[in-house]
């Protein structure tokens, strides 16, 4: 049945989704706010004691923080009743006195249509497996047996064969009564162009039903016996029933697979699909003969946040990898990405599976690269970066790509990491020293990856006390969680901000999650249902959060704004500082005498000890950088790096 455009808006908007939703649920009167319609219960989808699910009756969704579930209310009454989408909407348009509509009569003949045509497709799917069980399939079945599929798989997957010939599956249709015009719609057969009988569009071929994310058969994949035939895969023509860029094999199965927890795993074929369902991986699908597309990727994301890409691990596998990075950048998403599953080279997951088994692949799956890391290694593999010109193409190169990211926070990230990524490979580089009897000696033929020198390990400088940044950030934190507006215009800061501690970084992570968010009950109980409330609790009983003025309910906006901006300039000049200090022992290591190690340390101890009066005294902490920078600088000039005769 069609609805009527404007129909479902108006159901919903007669519709109180906290009404529908609160049949099912408790209600958390603690974190619960009914006048805003902000209300909080424990999960109806999974069993848990805090209340994480979420429902907002303004804006018409639920949302659980544990499990991930969503929707509105007529998704709410199709999972918990188990029904259909039109009988949930029609259970729903009953409780809001709505009158459901009169069938649209072109509506009903187009669906008739779609009804006739997937009949058709699945008395073609019988015929093909009948005919695997004949003598003309004895050579079929053999291959099968030899790829491992038993009698129980092939029924799983309703694999058949189309015998050879050129009209066997026109005649069994036709005898049975099916319509010529019917059987080409389907793409089962094909007119000739010498005026005989339309011929069968797969003969000598096994034969793969693809269907719809609703069960129906819509399509066939075929392949070859004949190892001469030109197409080894074969796909129906795309048909009223059948768009191959908007279809998935496995939609379906995988779909609720992905539903109970499983990962989406995305392969190249159908036996690839089979091989990964049938090794526990039951949340698979395949693209149909062609490359990713975009409707496809779209696809995926209903499915899953984060679908997995599994390649072969071959040139034309990198290859489609590479060209699938282009495809998606303009599209991903705070939940919608891509990881990507770098199978060995010469292997598909089938073969994967049986060398090594469902082990092997798991592994593989949980360590899938993230997006971002495929495009750093598409932009520096086989590459050399040995002067300016090719560092700055690579530069080039890199602000192209992240250019094509639409959405401005999740750009930010991903220019955050390529920035990480970039210091890695240019600045592994430089010896790490040790000291010797001959003076400092390189460890080694390079410093570890990411290591940082053992002067600047063991100075004063690393191992003096982070208090003032611990309370800094404190503040900064306590200001955003009461003061939810501020997160947006201070964003650029907030995303490249380092904080110490797994509670800060949590906090700050879930404020950015949700930087949409503008009131601050609202934001805490979000912020409790993902993190715990112990890290808000933990912020709040400090007492140099308590005594902020800016961190106050009813404090000023102006006075909030100055505060945090004030606190961010002071947390970065600081580090600023401590990276001047840190980068000249780095430059000087191996050139230095014993003696220039103690001098900056001894500096970066008094820098410490000015931080430390700074909490109390309000100092400026750019008179620390002024003199840090003049106290280096006398260093310099004084050449001490030279070794003092004896």
């Amino acid at each position: 049945m069609s609805l009527p455009p404007g129909f479902l808006d108006e159901l919903r908007a007669q519709s109180s989704i906290a009404q529908v939703v609160g049949r099912k649920v408790v209600w958390d009167e603690r974190k619960s706010n009914q006048g805003k319609g902000d209300m909080w219960a424990p999960c109806p989808f999974h069993h848990e004691k805090t209340a994480s699910f979420h429902v907002d009756d303004q804006k018409g969704y639920y949302y659980c923080f544990g499990c991930h579930a969503k929707g509105d209310a007529i998704g709410f009454i199709k999972e918990t009743e188990n029904v259909s989408f039109m009988e949930a909407v029609e259970i729903l348009a009953r409780e809001a006195g709505m009158q459901m509509p009169a069938r649209d009569p072109k509506a009903q003949e187009k669906a008739d249509r779609r009804t006739q045509l997937a009949d058709v497709m699945e008395q073609a799917a019988q015929f093909f497996r009948l005919q695997l069980k004949t003598a003309a399939g004895t050579a079929a079945r053999d291959y099968l047996s030899g790829r491992g599929f038993d009698e129980p798989r092939l029924e799983r997957w309703d694999i058949g064969f189309a015998p050879p010939g050129w009209q066997n599956l026109w005649d069994h249709l036709t005898g049975k009564g099916v319509k010529d015009e019917l059987i080409l719609a389907a793409g089962l057969a094909k007119p000739s162009n010498q005026g005989k009988k339309p011929y069968d569009t797969f003969r000598d071929r096994i034969m793969f039903p693809i269907r719809d994310p609703r069960g129906r058969c819509i399509a066939f994949g075929g392949r070859a016996m004949d190892p001469a035939d030109n197409a080894k895969y074969l796909n129906s023509p795309e048909t009223e029933l059948f768009d191959k860029g908007r279809s998935l094999f496995n939609h379906g199965p995988a779909r609720e697979a992905a539903g109970k927890g499983a990962p989406l795993i995305v392969a190249e074929g159908y036996m690839d699909v089979i091989a990964l369902a049938s090794a526990g991986f039951e949340a698979a699908v395949a693209p149909l003969g062609t490359a990713v597309t975009e409707n496809q990727l779209e696809l995926m994301w209903r499915i899953s946040t984060e679908p997995i890409i599994a390649l072969d691990g071959d040139t034309a596998g990198m290859r489609a990898a590479m060209r699938l990075i282009d495809l998606a950048l303009p599209m991903v998403a705070p939940q919608k990405s891509l990881r990507f599953c770098i199978l060995p080279e010469g292997q598909d997951p089938d073969d994967l599976l049986k060398a090594k088994g469902a082990s092997e692949m798991r592994r593989l799956v949980e360590a899938a690269k993230p997006l971002v890391h495929l495009l750093w290694q598409r932009e520096t593999d086989g590459k050399v970066f040995d002067s300016p010109e090719r560092r700055a193409a690579l530069d080039q190169s890199l602000r192209k790509a992240l250019g094509l990211i639409g959405d401005t926070r999740l750009r930010n990230h991903y220019a955050h990491e390529i920035k990480r990524l970039r210091s890695e490979l240019f600045d592994t580089g430089r010896p790490a020293m040790n000291k010797s009897r001959d003076g400092w000696q390189p460890k080694g033929k390079f410093a570890p990856k990411g290591a940082a020198l053992a002067t600047t390990r063991n100075s004063l400088l690393a191992r003096s006390t982070d208090v003032e940044e611990r309370v800094r950030e404190a503040v900064i934190l306590a200001i955003l969680v009461a003061h939810p507006k501020l997160i947006d215009p201070f964003i650029g800061d907030l995303e490249t901000l380092e904080l110490h501690g797994n509670d800060h970084r949590a906090i700050l992570s879930g404020l950015l999650r949700h930087a949409d968010e503008t009131e601050p009950d609202h934001l805490r109980n979000i912020l409790e249902a993902e993190i715990g409330s112990a890290p808000l609790e933990k912020l709040w009983s400090l007492s140099h959060v308590q005594i902020a003025p800016a961190v106050r309910a009813g404090a000023a906006d102006d006075l909030t704004r100055m505060t945090l901006a004030e606190e961010l300039a002071k947390l970065e000049a600081r580090r600023g500082v401590q990276r001047e200090v840190a980068e000249a022992v780095e430059d000087l290591a191996g050139l230095a005498d014993e003696g220039l190690t103690w001098r900056v340390a001894q500096a970066a101890a008094a820098m410490d000890k000015a931080g430390q009066a700074n909490l109390s005294d309000g100092a400026e902490d750019g008179e620390d950088r002024s003199a840090m920078s003049d106290y280096l600088q006398s260093l310099i000039d004084g050449e001490v790096w030279l070794k003092k005769p004896k």
